[in-house]
């Protein structure tokens, strides 16, 4: 048995069941870690969709998500609590984030765009997202609610998250560009390492001081 294998029990199943429903939103999800990027996601928004299918699908998640909304008054509130409640289900799986690489880089080009995302699990939420969104929105996503949501994910997952497109001329490229790269990053840092140490010269990623 290879060490990798052999931490594997120590480390707990990495999958997650959450609900939220308040007067704007009621929403259902669940997040494996451990998947095949297989995912149903209804959130009556289909851009706001397509976005959550291409991140759980190039994470390698299994993603179940739906999400029945106030969209008579805009789209705000879904995509908010959507990406709310998907950073909660990613925070949890992780734990105590013992055994996983923590830190996470990529790249992403969709034709003539290319995004870029960094990402650390500190436990200190902190976004930078810049994706040069030109648009009032994109089939039925207001574009302002776009790096919203990947702001979003990065409060509630306690991630440090940087995105950025470095070129791009069509917003639907940009967005979809900068959810792929945010995909591959998040595979990455949350792979396992074959050691069951928390990733911190403190000893711990809960938050607090720089570690």
């Amino acid at each position: 048995m290879n060490t990798t294998q052999a931490t594997l029990p120590a480390l707990k199943s990495r999958i997650t069941e959450l609900t939220r429903e308040t007067r704007e939103t009621r929403i259902s999800l669940k997040l494996n870690l451990d998947g095949t990027g297989s995912n149903r996601i209804d959130t009556g928004i289909g851009f706001l969709d397509h976005l959550f299918d291409a991140l759980a699908k190039h994470a390698g998640f299994d993603l179940d998500l739906s999400c029945k909304g106030d969209l008579q008054i805009d789209d705000h509130h879904t995509a908010e609590d959507c990406a709310i409640v998907f950073g909660n289900a990613l925070n949890q799986c992780l734990g105590d984030k013992r055994g996983i690489t923590r830190f996470g880089s990529a790249y992403a080009p969709l034709d003539e765009a290319l995004a870029r995302s960094v990402i650390d699990f500190s436990g200190r939420p902190f976004a930078f997202v810049d994706l040069k969104l030109r648009r009032d929105s994109v089939g039925g996503l207001a574009c302002e609610n776009i790096p919203h949501i990947l702001s979003s994910i990065a409060a509630s997952a306690m991630m440090t998250l940087h995105v950025d497109i470095l070129r791009g001329e069509n917003d639907h490229h940009n967005a979809e560009a900068a959810f792929k790269a945010t995909a591959l990053a998040l595979r990455q840092a949350v792979s396992f390492t074959g050691s069951t140490d928390i990733p911190s010269t403190k000893g711990t990623l809960s938050g607090g001081p720089l570690e």
